[in-house]
C-alpha cells in the first residue's frame, strides 16, 4: 500500500487555495456574489424565502446552506426561512416514483415557491436534469434564480439570473468554492438584517 505523504496533502490544500485565488482575482465573479447577496437581502426584507437543491455532494451543500440561514451563522438572531429541497424522503420518493427523478425539485417549487422567493440550484456540471427543470419552474413562477456550478456553467448558465461558474473542472474544488459562496451570502444577509452583538 502506497500511502500519500505530506507533499500530497500540501498539494491538495494548494489546489483548493489556487481556485479561490482565481475567483478572488475575477472582478465579475466577485461582483456577482455581491449582487446576489443584495438580492437575497431584499428577498428576506420583503418576507420571502430561499430554496436550495442539488444532487449528491451538492445535496449536502444545499442542506448545509439552508441550515445556516434557518439556525444561525456568525451570531444569534431570528431564523430565516430557507428550504433544502433534498431532505423529505416521502416527497422525494413519491415524486421520483410518480413523475421521475428529473421532476424532484420542479414539483416542490411548483408547490411551495412564490414570486419573490429565490431558488439556488447547485450542480458541479451545470447539466443535472432535475436542477434544470427546477430552474425552468422557478422562472415561470417569477422566482429569482441563482446557480452554483463549475467552469463551463453547462446548460444552467442560460437558465439562471445569476450563475457563478467556479473556474475548475475538479468536483472537490468546485464544491469547496460553492460552500464559501454560500457562507458569504449568509453572512451578508445576517449582517444587513440584524445587529451583530458588540464584543467587549
Amino acid at each position: 500500500m502506497d500511502r500519500p505523504d505530506l507533499s500530497y496533502v500540501v498539494k491538495e490544500f494548494q489546489a483548493s487555495v489556487a481556485v479561490k485565488q482565481r475567483i478572488l482575482e475575477d472582478p465579475r465573479f466577485m461582483q456577482q456574489v455581491t449582487d446576489m447577496g443584495h438580492l437575497l437581502i431584499d428577498c428576506y426584507a420583503e418576507g420571502h424565502k430561499l430554496m436550495v437543491a442539488g444532487n449528491g455532494g451538492s445535496a449536502a451543500d444545499a442542506q448545509h446552506i439552508a441550515a445556516e440561514f434557518v439556525s444561525r451563522f456568525n451570531f444569534d438572531r431570528p431564523g430565516l426561512p430557507a428550504l433544502a429541497l433534498t431532505t423529505d424522503t416521502s416527497i422525494l420518493t413519491a415524486v421520483g416514483n410518480d413523475y421521475g427523478y428529473d421532476q424532484l425539485f420542479r414539483r416542490q417549487i411548483e408547490a411551495n415557491g412564490v414570486g419573490g422567493d429565490v431558488f439556488l440550484g447547485i450542480s458541479t456540471s451545470g447539466n443535472s436534469p432535475n436542477i434544470l427543470q427546477a430552474l425552468e419552474a422557478a422562472r415561470l413562477k417569477g422566482i429569482m434564480t441563482f446557480g452554483l456550478t463549475g467552469k463551463t456553467g453547462g446548460k444552467m448558465r442560460e437558465l439562471c439570473d445569476y450563475c457563478l461558474c467556479v473556474p475548475s473542472e475538479a468536483t472537490p474544488r468546485i464544491q469547496e468554492a460553492h460552500i464559501l459562496v454560500g457562507h458569504t451570502l449568509c453572512a451578508m444577509v445576517e449582517r444587513a438584517l440584524f445587529e451583530a452583538p458588540t464584543i467587549s
